[in-house]
């Protein structure tokens, strides 16, 4: 739901990535005051025709529970964040990138996660992948992919080949509907959490939601200054409240982000956006160029990725044949390390079988 200044509401459909149309039910405002219907709850209830407009005459449900169930809810701010200490096991589908992945970067429910790529190291593949092994693993796992200032033909690949919601603004739109786009996702992610649901969502990228919250026309009250690269003092504060908004919550739900940022483009502005968010996630996956360009793929720096307190996401066992992993890998370049890898994981048909024989070693 969009809730509009006069106070009524618009419920806005995901199919249409969201964006407003003549057939959107309307949410009168006492209904909204009635409920306590906050922005980007999904509302469902019986309607009526007012002026040739469907009108929510009530409400039945409020993201899938009893009004009187919603209204108890935790607010956002009492909820209690720890670490993630339930994975994702991305080598279910037996995919050797996600099983490189799920050895050195392992994704577990709250992961803030962020893919470091310079352009065409296989960034989009690596999330399609990534989709479809949570999608098998986890098959009641609420998965949205949101597509920022992307591509026409990439945002039907993406529809066509994962099994998720795709939310997608295209670079022939306007600033305003790419900006509306990322604060409506925002606010129903948020909903969605206090409720104690687990939604994973995708995002490519942050780099060019930052490029649009920063083309976004200032409030003249605010006196948005512009720093060096370009960037406004104010423009990331919505893109870093969408990706802080991943966490793992105390016996309630989860919000797993994993969203891409773009390097080595040219652009001072992308790296200055970078920068914003580095050490911001508590897992990282950096793609190397060099590596992409030789045809290996998947084209991951494993040296310079991995995930905080991995440990939480392994068992005591695991854990021992990683650690062997890694002090095998350190002295090496990442082509050999690459290569090793590939090498390694298709001698064995099972991760779980690896790291049994890595420590026993």
């Amino acid at each position: 739901m969009k809730i509009g200044k006069k106070g009524d509401g618009e419920l806005r459909d995901f199919a249409r990535s969201l964006q407003p149309g003549p057939d959107d039910t309307i949410v009168p405002s006492d209904i909204i005051r009635k409920y306590n219907l906050p922005e980007g709850a999904a509302v469902a209830g019986p309607c009526k025709t007012v002026r040739k407009r469907n009108v929510i005459a009530d409400v039945n449900t409020v993201c899938c529970l009893a009004p009187d169930e919603f209204a108890k809810r935790p607010s956002y701010q009492s909820l209690i964040a720890i670490d993630p200490c339930e994975r994702f096991d991305l080598s279910v589908t037996g995919d050797v990138s996600m099983r490189i992945i799920d050895l050195v970067a392992p994704i577990g429910k709250g992961t803030r996660g962020m893919i470091v790529s310079p352009p065409k190291a296989g960034k989009t593949m690596l999330l399609e992948k990534m989709t479809q092994s949570i999608r098998v693993g986890n098959p009641d796992t609420r998965i949205i992919v949101l597509l920022i200032d992307e591509r026409p033909e990439e945002v039907t690949w993406f529809r066509r080949a994962v099994d998720a919601e795709v939310l997608a603004s295209t670079s022939d739109q306007s600033i305003e509907e790419q900006t509306d786009l990322a604060e409506l996702v925002l606010a129903h992610i948020r909903t969605e959490l206090e409720c104690g649901h687990d939604v994973v969502v995708f995002v490519d990228s942050l780099t060019r939601m930052g490029r649009a919250f920063n083309q976004k026309t200032p409030d003249r009250k605010t006196k948005n200054r512009i720093m060096s690269g370009g960037l406004g003092a104010r423009a990331m504060e919505i893109p870093r409240r969408f990706f802080g908004l991943a966490r793992n919550i105390e016996n309630g739900g989860s919000v797993t982000i994993i969203a891409t940022a773009l390097v080595d483009t040219g652009s001072r502005m992308d790296q200055l956006i970078f920068e914003e968010f580095k050490g911001t996630g508590n897992s990282e996956l950096v793609l190397d160029r060099t590596l992409a360009d030789a045809r290996i793929f998947p084209a991951i720096n494993l040296l310079e990725s991995g995930t905080r307190k991995e440990e939480r996401l392994y068992g005591p066992d695991d854990i021992t044949g990683i650690t062997m992993l890694r002090r095998t890998l350190a002295d090496r370049r990442p082509k050999e390390i690459m290569t090793y890898m590939l090498d390694l994981v298709n001698e064995y048909p099972t991760n779980k079988e690896l790291l049994a024989s890595l420590a026993k070693a």
